[in-house]
């Protein structure tokens, strides 16, 4: 059994692993645990034995665990709870190493000694004493075949375009508007912007100001619909949030816009991909946080008021 309870992202980086076991050990059966609201990551993954959904009760939970048997337990999340689901379950196990010490010196005294090494490769780490090795493929998502761009994108854009992803849970993660609007005027192609309902606002006042050229769609998609557009889309933009990592999936040209986050800490640059350019400003207050803020700690916000546009946009624009 393999644990990661959260978030999107971690679980996504999580995929190469269920692939490595699976088709490295002879019949291995492939277990994985996790919080509902994520189950629509694993939909139709041809790698998966079973899925269990964490309960309310964590008893609950290590009860139905307890009845499957288990040989080991594969920890990719190194929790409190994750930890007590290993103790009650009493087989051997592997134990993701988070660095907690080293991201807490980075953040804190700006000591930076957490290696570059990929999120994936670390997982991987995990599970070498079984003798399985990275296959170096991409991430793992596997779509529903009934969706198509006529219903989901309007005439303008159903020949080709960009995504611009501005959603992401913290807002320091997030460009302000103002922004995204500057990079989107210098874009030759026509945009759809993709978000949650927390970001609809933000991609009316965006559209509103560009015109026909962007369609927003944030709020009016399904998570898969919306995975669907970028999969179909000729380039991505993004921040530091899950949808743009699924990109990844795809081997898309992607531009990984890091505000108050970095990516040396976390370890998710993008992974397998022939295209990709990471952007973000060398600033002393940054990381001031792993995973995101609710606003600046400094209140001056340059981590995204002074990302270099132009670079993007000769990125993004090249053939």
């Amino acid at each position: 059994m393999i644990i990661r309870f959260s978030s999107m992202g971690d679980i996504i980086y999580t995929t190469p692993v269920i692939r490595c076991l699976k088709k490295q050990i002879p019949g291995v059966e492939i277990h994985f645990l996790t919080k509902k609201k994520f189950e629509f990551i694993f939909d139709g993954n041809p790698y998966l034995d079973k899925l269990h959904l964490l309960k309310d009760q964590l008893s609950e939970t290590i009860t139905e665990l307890k009845n499957e048997k288990f040989d080991y337990v594969i920890d990719l999340h190194n929790s409190l709870r994750s930890v007590l689901v290993k103790l009650q379950l009493g087989v051997r196990s592997s134990t993701f190493n988070k660095m907690r010490f080293r991201k807490w010196l980075a953040l804190r005294f700006k000591i930076n000694t957490v290696p570059t090494t990929h999120l994936v490769d670390r997982y991987m780490d995990t599970v070498t004493f079984l003798g399985v090795k990275n296959d170096e493929a991409p991430i793992d998502y596997f779509l529903p075949s009934n969706f198509s761009i006529n219903h989901l994108l309007p005439e303008t854009h159903q020949k080709a375009y960009w995504v611009f992803i501005i959603g992401a849970m913290h807002f320091t993660k997030r460009m302000p508007n103002y922004k995204v609007i500057s990079l989107c005027k210098k874009l030759s192609l026509p945009i759809v912007l993709l978000g949650g309902d927390d970001v609809k606002q933000n991609g009316d006042k965006i559209a509103s100001a560009l015109g026909p050229m962007v369609y927003n769609a944030c709020g009016k998609l399904s998570l898969n619909e919306s995975v669907f557009l970028v999969k179909e889309a000729q380039a991505v933009i993004g921040f530091d949030t899950g949808l743009t990592h699924i990109a990844e999936a795809f081997n898309k040209k992607i531009v990984s816009i890091w505000g108050s986050t970095v990516p040396e800490l976390l370890g998710v640059q993008p992974y397998q991909v022939d295209h990709s350019y990471t952007v973000g400003v060398a600033l002393p207050c940054r990381p001031c946080s792993k995973f995101g803020l609710s606003h600046c700690p400094k209140k001056h916000f340059k981590c995204m008021h002074d990302i270099n546009e132009e670079q993007i946009v000769d990125f993004i624009n090249e053939t």
